[in-house]
């Protein structure tokens, strides 16, 4: 018997079936949902960075958060600071947004629906897909999949940035509909972060012995539930955040009356 190894042909060589698929259900549902979901929200992103009107005292749209140079608004920098000075007078979401885009990016649940929706790999369960050969994430460019645990951190702060904001804005015009819409939205894109596979193992996952680090069992308890919902969490708050995003610059823009906001 010949023995095959993990770099041998045959093992690299995909499994050759003709039928594209058995199944009889409305299998392309998924992948093309996805597809016009995520197209849907990376249009209004590009969108979204380069529109000006971003801020409207107390409110600071998601995506424009946080403000560091001195052409924002004064009331728009983070702590009243702008450590970028003059030197950068590009819209501020240019320099921040790659931070939380990156962490969803590399997400684990991201992954998998826009390998399905976009590059059809596989474009669902038991469906044979267009690409001859499969190379997993173990070669350039998706090696770099692997960056996600240290997005995370990123979008830790990013997530307590939109927190701040909320809360500002409740002190402010704690009566305010945009308030309570930056409220919902800075809780579930807390809690899509805390729910993330990396947040899991960095709570407790190395641990050998629950037993002698119960304050971090309890944390990895917690964290395992929103694990569960990861999925949901990863979906809401992409609407939460682009609804909370574009609710702002309609006030900004005068479309909605800052009365009734």
């Amino acid at each position: 018997m010949t023995q095959t190894t993990a770099d041998s042909p045959a093992r690299r060589q995909r499994a050759q079936i003709k039928e594209r698929t058995l199944r009889t259900d409305p299998w392309w549902r998924y992948p093309l949902i996805t597809f016009i979901i995520f197209m849907a929200f990376l249009v209004y992103a590009t969108w979204a960075i380069f529109d000006t009107s971003y801020f409207m005292a107390p409110y600071h749209a998601p995506f424009a958060s946080p403000c560091l140079a001195t052409s924002c608004p004064e009331g728009a920098r983070l702590f009243g600071f702008a450590p970028f000075g003059d030197w950068y007078t590009l819209p501020p979401g240019l320099l921040i947004l790659g931070l939380p885009a990156g962490f969803r990016f590399t997400c684990y649940y991201y992954r998998k629906a826009y390998y399905r929706g976009f590059w059809l790999s596989p474009p669902a369960c038991g469906v044979n897909e267009p690409h001859k050969k499969y190379t997993g994430e173990s070669r350039f460019p998706l090696i770099l999949q692997n960056v996600h645990r240290y997005f995370f951190y990123a979008a830790i702060v990013v997530g307590l940035i939109l927190a701040y904001d909320a809360v500002k804005a409740l002190i402010e015009k704690p009566d305010g509909l945009g308030t309570w819409i930056l409220i919902v939205n800075a809780i579930l894109i807390n809690l899509y972060s805390l729910s993330c596979h990396s947040c899991r193992h960095i709570t407790a996952g190395r641990l050998n012995h629950f037993s002698k680090h119960p304050v971090r069992y309890r944390a990895w308890n917690v964290v395992s539930k929103l694990n569960a919902k990861h999925q949901e969490l990863a979906l809401v708050s992409m609407f939460s955040v682009m609804g909370a995003d574009l609710y702002v610059r309609l006030v900004a823009k005068g479309i909605i009356a800052f009365s009734f906001a």
